[in-house]
């Protein structure tokens, strides 16, 4: 890479907002790049981000092959299927896992070059922000310039850390160290109760491991509509895995046997538990570590680089996105934005529907929604109308044996216009999505309802959900 270099777009960071910015402003006939420093075991880069690398694409390889194996351990003889003397083994689990990641990192490599992107490997650093704006690239100690004409800062985020339960990378370990345990822990502790905790807590809860869960929140799952979080707490509470709610956690020590933990209920009393390894599980933070944002212009915001509603920083050709920013820490979220500001600077005038992107926790059964909760409604004084249907009461869910959870909506009292869907179910993460289309369309819980769905199939429940907004579902 030569120092006169320069680029119509620049993207710091290969995550899903960064690479798909990359990828879109290449489409558009724009010259673009992407740095990150991020490297796989070889010492290889490694684009994709967290999400690809050691977040949402590891996470659901071993989501989906723990799952397997207590299928076959304990529901295959509800079909007739004898499988005695299940086992799984671990290492190929985790040589699975790495083979998916390996592809898809690969993946976007590929992508890279198909669209002429200039993959640029190593760590940013902003120098200048005006009509140019300038970067230096340290890769491994070997520094460059780069200059270009637009700016965007993808660079996501990191997992929090809490100095009660300091990190050791063996006993006490992040979201990132909970993915590669070389062995089934006998009883696992996890620090919060949110996406994160409690999907990483159900991998080990198949596989063996007594679960206990600490939520320092006095609600589960609170930003989650509340009949669906206590629907979905009985359920988790069935599998096995113990979840304490009001549970502030005072300190963990780690040590040869393991770690000790006190914490604090609700009421103030104290409890102390020993775990084999504890998983501090307590959200993420924005990264800007390095990237000497404030120090070149960028205004801040609670850590967080300020943007507007199209993820314009105060300097008009640099752009923020995805987690770095403000809203929430989703990969779909990042793309959005990412598609955006790529068309933005091409010139044209996209927008991203906060209000209709989804969120999904990937446990058994998985819980998605989108749009307003029924508590947000109440407390906005919204008049409104609501209408469930439980899969228990669905053709295809009862063959499948995965009837636990419901489709509700909620809609406008006087425009019947969808201002929330709510899905607990086994195929919530593919449902939201019916969801989702129709809100970004303004449509009405009558245009489901009437709108044919195949028959036998779980997406008839989201029809009859709609149905039983007017009072009218038939299968029940």
């Amino acid at each position: 890479m030569s120092e006169s270099e320069a680029f119509d777009v620049l993207v710091v960071g290969g995550g899903p907002g960064g690479y798909v910015a990359a990828i879109r402003a290449a489409q558009l006939g724009l010259k673009a790049a992407c740095v990150d420093m991020r490297k796989d075991p070889a010492g290889k880069p490694a684009y994709g981000g967290t999400c690809l690398n050691v977040g949402c694409i590891p996470s659901k390889a071993l989501l989906e092959s723990s799952y397997n194996f207590v299928r076959a351990r304990e529901h295959f003889a509800e079909h007739g299927v004898t499988a005695s003397g299940v086992k799984f083994d671990l290492s190929k689990m985790q040589a699975r896992k790495e083979k998916v990641v390996g592809a898809l990192v690969g993946g976007v490599s590929g992508l890279f070059r198909k669209n002429k992107v200039a993959a640029l490997a190593g760590r940013a650093r902003l120098v200048s922000l005006g009509d140019e704006c300038e970067a230096e690239i340290d890769a491994d100690g070997k520094k460059s310039a780069v200059r270009a004409r637009n700016l965007v800062i993808a660079t996501g985020s990191v997992p929090r850390e809490i100095g009660a339960a300091p990190l050791d990378g063996k006993n006490i370990v992040d979201s990132e160290g909970a993915l590669s345990f070389s062995a089934v822990p006998k009883r696992l502790g996890v620090v919060g109760a949110g996406v994160i905790g409690l999907e990483l807590g159900s991998v080990w809860r198949r596989l063996g491991a007594e679960v206990r869960i600490l939520e320092a929140l006095p609600d589960f799952l609170g930003a989650a509509d509340e009949e669906i979080a206590s629907a979905a707490r009985k359920i988790f509470r069935k599998q096995g895995l113990e979840i304490e709610v009001g549970a502030k956690v005072v300190s963990a020590k780690g040590g040869a046997k393991g770690v000790a933990v006190e914490w604090e209920d609700a009421k103030g009393g104290r409890h102390s538990e020993k775990f084999d390894k504890l998983i501090v599980a307590t959200g993420r933070v924005p990264y800007v570590d390095g990237l000497n944002a404030e120090g070149a212009g960028l205004e801040m915001e609670d850590g967080r680089v300020k943007v507007d509603g199209r993820c314009r920083t105060s300097r008009g050709n640099v752009f923020a996105i995805g987690d770095v920013v403000r809203g929430p820490m989703l990969a779909h979220k990042a793309e959005d934005e990412g598609a955006m500001v790529a068309e933005l600077i091409a010139g044209q005038k996209p927008e991203v529907a906060y209000e209709c992107i989804p969120w999904v926790i990937y446990t058994h059964p998985e819980i998605a929604w989108a749009g307003a909760t029924e508590q947000e409604l109440r407390r906005a004084g919204t008049d409104y109308r609501k209408g469930s249907f439980p899969f228990l009461a669905n053709g295809r869910a009862r063959g499948l044996g995965e009837t636990d959870g419901m489709v509700k909506i909620l809609a406008d009292a006087a425009s019947d216009r969808i201002l929330g869907v709510h899905i607990l179910g086994s195929a919530a993460s593919e449902m939201i999505a019916e969801g989702v289309l129709a809100m970004e369309m303004a449509a009405s819980s009558e245009d489901i309802a009437r709108t044919c769905h195949a028959h036998p199939t779980l997406s008839e429940v989201f029809r009859e959900a709609a149905l039983a907004v007017d009072g009218r579902a038939i299968h029940i």
